[in-house]
């Protein structure tokens, strides 16, 4: 019978595999030693260990079988999990080669002493071992570094991307600030120039009053008109702060449309028929009920109202309420007065925003406060509008609104 001889370096993979504790306490000694190894000191025995013995492991059967290849992909697999865990537990790159280089000095030690021991382990087999052992060391420590170079990118894209988001929203917030700072301003020199105006006219009239007596009643008129004018601007400032400040949640309710609109038609006939105007009500009689909010819905209808009835001489206003698709209806008030022109189109809804001049009185706040209204409301509105034709708005309103999160 013939005898199967065993490879010597096969004796030496068992002598590694017999004498991995003692070979492990030998190399973490080392490691607690080194002063240079600072994130080490702060480990456990088991956080120290982890993934080296499964690293063991591939070496000894790539010593089984005298060849790296055929458990490359193993031990690749393994370096990478350790260079993943030295990663998370905080080690520098130098760190973790000290750390591969001084178990790889450990296993040197152990093929002399090995080499020592068996005297049919020849030079050769120990030249031939301490080849496999550097060359698998080689590949566990490139693959452990381009695993920590990974995660590092990995956490660097990371926190650029969220820095990136973060410097977004900074400049978003900065814009913000501007436009509201700039806004303020403009609510500040509008007030302070209606003011001006005002006592101005006050002060004429109390000038002539005081000069030609016979004309107190001219004054008086004059006063109480600019009186009036102020008195406006102070309440559509009142209601459009209240509208940016109610920090309320918003109250949903069934809305009976027919009766808003009647409320509206009603409320609105006296002012637009005594400039001579005509007022003229559709309403569609499939739009039965919606969810909303009503005070907000006749805040926008009234302010729309106003508008086309300041802003028209002649001709008429339209109230129309009516269907828009299935989950939509609208509200659409038109007029046949100056218009807008195109280059004041896009501006026509900030704060004190006209487009008319001096002649025709106004705080140029209803377009702001119907904005921010539609805005809570879920409303998109719609405008189209010609100089001397005429304006048109119609904002679509869901028929359910849903109440914000």
């Amino acid at each position: 019978m013939t005898e199967t001889r065993v490879s010597p370096l096969r004796n030496f993979a068992d002598f590694v595999r017999a004498e991995r504790t003692r070979l492990t306490e030998q190399w973490m000694n080392a490691v607690f030693g080194d002063t240079d190894l600072v994130e080490a000191d702060k480990l456990t025995y088991q956080q120290l260990a982890d993934h080296l013995p499964e690293i063991l492991d591939g070496l000894c059967v790539a010593l089984d079988v005298e060849d790296l290849e055929r458990v490359e992909t193993t031990i690749e697999r393994n370096a990478k999990k350790h260079g993943e865990v030295r990663w998370r537990q905080g080690y520098r790159i130098e760190e973790l080669v000290r750390e591969l280089d001084l178990f790889h000095q450990v296993l040197a030690g152990a093929l002399e002493e090995f080499a020592a021991l068996d005297s049919t382990f020849t030079r050769r087999h120990e030249s031939r071992a301490r080849h496999l052992i550097a060359e698998t060391f080689s590949m566990v420590t490139l693959t452990s570094i381009k695993q920590v170079v990974s995660e590092r990118d990995r956490k660097i894209d990371e926190y650029t991307g969220r820095l990136e988001r973060a410097n977004h929203e900074l400049v978003l917030k900065q814009r913000l600030v501007g436009d509201l700072y700039e806004s303020r301003m403009q609510i500040t020199r509008s007030v302070v120039h209606d003011l001006r105006n005002f006592l101005n006219a006050f002060s004429i009239a109390l000038q002539l009053i005081a000069r030609v007596p016979a004309k107190a009643d001219t004054a008086l008129t004059l006063a109480n008109r600019q009186a009036t004018d102020m008195k406006q601007l102070v309440e559509q400032m009142v209601e459009y702060s209240v509208v940016l400040g109610d920090g309320a949640p918003l109250t949903l309710e069934q809305v009976d449309p027919r009766e808003l609109f009647e409320e509206l038609v009603t409320s609105s006939r006296p002012s637009i028929e005594a400039k001579g105007l005509t007022l003229r009500a559709v309403f569609d009689p499939a739009l039965t009920a919606v969810t909303s909010n009503r005070l907000k819905l006749k805040q926008i209808a009234v302010n729309l109202l106003s508008n086309a009835t300041k802003y028209t001489k002649s001709g008429q206003i339209e109230l129309n309420f009516a269907m828009a698709g299935a989950e939509h209806w609208s509200m659409c008030v038109a007029d046949t007065g100056v218009g807008i022109a195109p280059s004041d189109a896009d501006r026509v809804f900030d704060e004190f925003e006209r487009a008319a001049g001096e002649d025709i009185p106004g705080t140029g706040l209803g377009l702001a406060i119907v904005k921010e209204l539609c805005r809570v409301l879920n409303g998109h509105i719609d405008f189209v509008s010609r100089e001397g034709v005429g304006t048109r708005f119609e904002i679509r309103f869901p028929l359910e609104l849903a109440q914000p999160q």
